[in-house]
């Protein structure tokens, strides 16, 4: 039942008294901003309310594999509903979202408040203004410095002419920067009074315990000298309410959201996560010329990323995720949406897609295998072992987003031997022409930008397969969390078996974005080889909250001719151990990725590359980041990203269509231009 003032009716409540959903009737009061839940229809018409959210400064979260559950966070806990259907739960979020941004307006209680004191502001407002305050603050600060960089870029005549911009917006800085400290100040000196007892606002200092009762703060002010403060409020055992002119029950609002169940715990329970090596990384910031790419050429540089040293917390930035949050909408798409530097992962996501590969061995033995049974098992071997790789950082942080004709090379030498020796065959037409033909080669090209896909390509010449994959990334705003959906397909050929394996891939999701982001994937994914009649089914599994393991996947292996009737089944963790279980009963470990050696890829020098290079490209946005100077990475970011929206606007006037370079766009898929296939053939 909605009206202009809320919504009310039934949703089941996870309480850990039961360990289970429970029925409650939920009425939404737009106007106070209290989400009140009853254990029936009739206890709200008796006004027994069993428990109440404060939805101010409260943060709506969904979770993408479920279509009928969200949360609700507030005052430092998380609750968790179920609705019947999707419909019912979309309704029930509009309404929230709406009662969350009516009461997220800075002076929305300034009628109720005296201009000249902080008397009738309770402490929790006070703390958000000064958290808004000060994402607002560090926001101006890094669009100053943008602005200032601009400006440094500008000729001496026109610059001096735009000075006063910069120096006026400093100005900005400075004030802002004092009026925190006075809201600090104010903050501090409004917290002594409220333990010293004088306060004059009756809901400063009333909690509401779950059996009703009133409770005070440090004992400072008797109950009855509160009660004459507030006209309406009745003795009884229930908790104590407003009658209102029209003789509707109406519950005072409480000082924080409760809940006479059990403590609810979120899902996103804080873990220890293993640290991990730090790698130091020497960057070539050397302007010099791109040199062609020849065999000679070859260098290896460490990756980046595997440099992090965070420390897990968002910290200081949270302010900034918070503003940012409270300006998106659940099942927002975030593909067009600026993140701030300080999250970013110190690499492309081209070269991301490069730890499909960590495991080259694993993958070129595939042909290997004598049967096509033995063979569809080994390429799942090496699927599942594709993902932990690229997840290994304690924090989880998101990769540069490419440029539209930025590319990633690089290969990974086999058979032991570490140097390329004078009996290597180097194979020149391949995809990285300084290579030898026991390499595993591998080029990545961002092919579109909007909407963002990515296509890359890898190949083993002396083993005879190649694999070609492109991946549609569309990023979603879940609340508490950022799903991104993996949209698009592999083709793995074993050519000298005629062989095609075609895969999908799992979702992504950042959880815990507040605190401390960690990573997981969801959704099914398959495995198909239509010659053999041998498939794979694999489900990667989100923690549920109430319970369960982290990064769990099961799967099966079937063939046509067995019915539904499973070869292999498949259990365990994807950034651990699985194991296998046969038909005929016996069973083994599956994979164990954290004793399987990660093989190290070889990338050119920064210096010898081309300007479109993923590492060349983010060269001033990585070693900025690797120094924690963020105004500067950030400074280097927007300036690529600048230089990306002209070019597309320049495309746009002239009529001017942008050209791949490596792949080529066939019935839907991206396909790379010289594969291992057709250079066999003579196509080349």
């Amino acid at each position: 039942m909605t009206s202009n003032q809320g919504l009310e009716g039934p949703l089941s409540k996870w309480t850990n008294v039961v360990q289970g959903w429970q029925y409650r009737w939920f009425v939404l009061d737009r106007d106070s901003g209290l989400l009140s839940y009853y254990t029936s229809k009739e206890k709200m018409m008796k006004g027994s309310r069993r428990g109440c959210l404060r939805l101010r400064g409260a943060i709506i979260g969904i979770d993408d594999e479920d279509d009928s559950t969200f949360t609700i966070s507030c005052d430092h806990k998380t609750f968790h509903f179920q609705a019947r259907d999707t419909q019912e739960r979309d309704e029930w979020i509009a309404s929230l979202e709406e009662a969350i941004s009516h009461h997220a307006q800075p002076f929305e209680r300034a009628s109720a408040a005296s201009p000249h004191s902080m008397d009738a502001v309770s402490p929790i407002d006070v703390e958000r203004r000064l958290l808004e305050a000060t994402g607002y603050h560090k926001l101006l600060v890094e669009q100053i410095a943008k602005l200032q960089a601009r400006i440094g870029r500008m000729g001496a005549e026109l610059g001096d002419r735009v000075q006063i911009f910069s120096e006026t917006s400093q100005g900005m800085i400075d004030t802002m920067k004092e009026c925190l400290d006075m809201m600090q100040y104010a903050k501090s000196n409004n917290e002594k009074r409220l333990h010293s007892g004088k306060v004059r606002n009756a809901n400063e200092i009333l909690t509401l315990e779950p059996d009703g009762e009133q409770k005070q703060d440090h004992g400072q002010v008797p109950a009855q000298q509160v009660s004459s403060e507030v006209s309406g409020v009745t003795e009884s055992s229930s908790p104590r309410i407003i009658r209102s002119s029209s003789s509707t029950c109406r519950e005072a609002e409480p000082v924080a959201s409760y809940s006479s169940e059990e403590e609810d715990e979120f899902y996103d329970a804080n873990e220890s996560v293993g640290e991990e090596e730090t790698v130091e990384t020497n960057i070539n910031e050397s302007d010099s010329k791109t040199k062609a790419r020849t065999a000679s050429q070859e260098c290896v540089e460490e990756d980046p990323s595997q440099s992090d040293d965070d420390d897990g917390d968002v910290g200081s930035d949270r302010t900034v995720i918070s503003y940012l949050l409270s300006q998106v909408r659940i099942g927002m798409d975030l593909t067009r949406i600026t993140l701030p530097t300080f999250i970013l992962e110190k690499r492309s996501l081209l070269e991301m897609y490069a730890d499909f590969f960590a495991h080259p061995d694993v993958f070129s033995s595939i042909p290997d295998l004598p049967s096509p049974k033995d063979r569809m098992i080994s390429l799942v071997r090496w699927y599942l072992s594709a993902f932990h790789a690229g997840r290994k950082a304690a924090v989880a942080k998101k990769p540069y987003n490419p440029v539209l004709g930025e590319m990633f090379e690089c290969f990974w030498k086999l058979g032991g031997d570490d140097s390329a020796g004078d009996d290597v065959e180097i194979v020149s037409s391949g995809p990285v022409p300084w290579c030898g033909n026991n390499s595993l080669s591998y080029i990545a090209e961002q092919v579109s930008h909007h909407p963002p896909v990515s296509a890359f390509y890898a190949e083993n010449v002396q083993k005879k397969i190649q694999i070609n994959a492109h991946i549609y990334t569309k990023s979603k705003f879940l609340g508490l969390a950022i799903g991104v959906h993996n949209i698009g397909q592999a083709c793995i050929k074993l050519l000298d078996l005629d062989e095609d394996y075609v895969l999908t891939f799992p979702n992504g999701y950042g959880r815990s974005i507040l605190t401390v982001p960690w990573m997981e994937l969801g959704g099914k994914v398959s495995v198909l080889c239509k010659k053999t009649g041998y498939s794979a089914a694999i489900e990667f599994h989100c923690k549920p909250f109430y319970g369960g393991k982290k990064h769990r996947i099961s799967g099966e292996i079937t063939h046509t001719s067995s019915g539904k009737k499973p070869l292999v089944k498949l259990d365990g963790e994807w950034n651990s151990v699985i194991r296998a279980k046969y038909e005929g009963g016996e069973s083994e470990v599956f994979v164990d990725t954290r004793i399987i050696p990660i093989w190290r890829k070889r990338v050119r020098a920064t210096l010898v590359q081309a300007d479109n290079e993923s590492r060349k490209l983010w060269k001033d946005v990585t070693v900025n980041l690797k120094a924690k100077k963020i105004d500067p990475a950030t400074s280097a970011k927007h300036k690529i990203e600048e230089k990306q929206r002209a070019e597309a606007k320049e495309r746009k006037a002239t009529g001017e269509e942008w050209k791949q370079r490596f792949f080529h766009l066939e019935d839907g898929v991206w396909i790379y231009n010289n594969p291992l296939e057709k250079r066999l053939s003579g196509g080349d």
